[in-house]
Formats: structure tokens, sequence, C-alpha cells
């Protein structure tokens, strides 16, 4: 497999990449840049939106309105006006926490997590939400100090989720009718000398690719728990994967540079950009946002 640089963005913190068939366009962000960007494969063109907050992640719900998580709450926004529509704060209670990690259930609810950006000593203050456009945001559970890795398995049933500093994943059980997880348990330990896990995709086989943030790789890994490819790439921070492109066979892979020195840079140049991959294997289409 090849590794390509689709885009050398230099991002500081790429994140929440997905694939938009609404626009046949790759978009994601860079949280600190408060810019959403979007790539297009069939002319291998890209562009930069300032959207004027920081932002973690995107849905588009037609050609020109999105649901965006920024770091203070939920709103949509009108790709062609930047009009935006607050939809609800997210924990304003909690000065220190962000939205981060976001994804759509099979159902097309959109459950999203926040992190505490205290750097020195992270509290495990941050929450998993769940929201479907017809009601208030509810909580899952709390206890999180980064909310990263959330995915689906292909029937809805199975629910994915990283607390970054743990070095682990988790599963859960997720009630497709009501859109609840439960029995949550260990799906993978990260060995010491791995990196530590951000986000991730669930392939049309069932398995989990998750990118490993100071691991410079992707590891795929089976429904079992096992091993099954680890791709290597030239950027020390990888944080987020989707399967993009006309049939969902390339993996679209946003990277880091933030916190890196200039001799960090120097000796991995390609940090911050957006990567593509063939990998043989197709992606899963997302569920439209449920109320859209």
């Amino acid at each position: 497999m090849t590794v390509e640089v689709a885009v050398a963005a230099e991002n500081q913190l790429g994140e929440g990449v997905i694939w938009s068939p609404q626009l046949s366009r790759v978009l994601w962000a860079d949280i600190p840049g408060k810019s959403m960007w979007s790539f297009d494969p069939a002319t291998n063109s890209h562009t930069k939106t300032d959207l004027g907050e920081r932002l973690s992640a995107v849905v588009m719900l037609s050609r020109s309105k999105m649901l965006v998580a920024f770091a203070s709450g939920l709103a949509y926004v009108d790709v062609e006006t930047g009009k935006r529509t607050e939809i609800t704060k997210i924990e304003p209670e909690l000065p220190t926490t962000r939205l981060n990690d976001a994804k759509l259930d099979r159902q097309g609810r959109f459950i999203v997590g926040t992190m505490d950006e205290t750097e020195q000593d992270r509290k495990p203050i941050g929450q998993v939400w769940s929201f479907d456009g017809r009601s208030e945001p509810r909580i899952f559970f709390g206890g999180v100090r980064i909310s990263n890795g959330i995915a689906f398995s292909p029937d809805g049933s199975l629910m994915y989720f990283a607390d970054t500093p743990t070095k682990r994943i988790d599963v859960f059980d997720y009630d497709i009718a009501t859109g609840t997880p439960s029995n949550r348990r260990v799906f993978v330990e990260l060995s010491a000398d791995s990196g530590y896990p951000d986000g991730s995709t669930v392939d049309s086989e069932g398995c989990l690719w998750n990118a490993e943030w100071g691991g410079s790789r992707i590891v795929r890994y089976t429904p079992k728990g096992k091993i099954d490819r680890v791709i290597a790439l030239p950027a020390p921070l990888i944080t987020c994967c989707a399967f993009g492109g006309p049939d969902l066979s390339t993996l679209f892979v946003t990277s880091a540079r933030t916190g890196l020195d200039e001799k960090a840079i120097a000796n991995a140049p390609l940090s911050g950009a957006l990567f593509a991959i063939n990998v043989g294997i197709q992606g899963l289409k997302d569920a439209p946002f449920s109320s859209f």
C-alpha cells in the first residue's frame, strides 16, 4: 500500500475527517485554526473555510447546511453564507472542557464526546453525549479525560470508544432502538511502545481502524481485537481516519503538528497533512443525520 499526501495542509490539529457524498469531498477540521478543510479527489483541489471558533467535527446535512461540533457546543451552519444557528451549549459549567471526537451511529444520531483541556493534569470530567436533532442532547456517560475513537459496528449493535490517556479501546453493546450503550468492556489495550488511541472508523468487514497519536501509524483490528494490519505514516501525531472516494475504498487520515518543536517538524515535515491510502477494503456509508 502506498501512502499518498492528499493535502500538505500543515494543520496544527487536523481532526474529524469524513466523506461527504453530497459534495463528493473529504471534510475535516483544523481545531486551533478554527477552520474546515475540504479535498476533492477528482480534481485534486482543496479549500479552507474559516468558521470563527474552534471545531472538531462536521456532518453535512445537505449541500448547503451542516451540523458542527464547535468547542463550546453544537450549531447548524449555512455553507454558502456562513450563518450560524446555535443549537445548544455543551458543558458550559465546565470551562476547561470542549467538544472533541464525534460520529453518527447507524441510525443517524450524532454521538460526541468532550475532553478536559488542562494539559498538566487532565481530569476525568469529560462526557459522551447523544443528539438526535429532535430533543435536547443527553449524556451517555462521564469520567472521561479525552473522548476519542467513537465508531460503530456495521449492524450498529456495538459502539467503540477510547479515553485516549488510558491507552485502551473499549466496546459497548449498543441498543439500536434507544441509542443507549451498555456492558462496557475492554476491546484492546495498546502496548507500552505504541501510541495512544485517537480517531477510529469501521470497514465493511467489521474491522476497526484506529489512528495512533504518537505512534506514526494506523492499526486495523479484527472484531476479536487482534491486530490485522499496521500502516506506517510519515508523521508522528496521527489523529483520525475515514473511508472516502466514490467507492469508499480510500482511507483518508488526518494528522497534527501541535506541540512539535522545530527539530521534530524538520524530521517529519508532513506532520499536519491529510494522507490518502488505497487499502483495498471498502468502508461503510454514514447514515443521514436522524432528524434531517
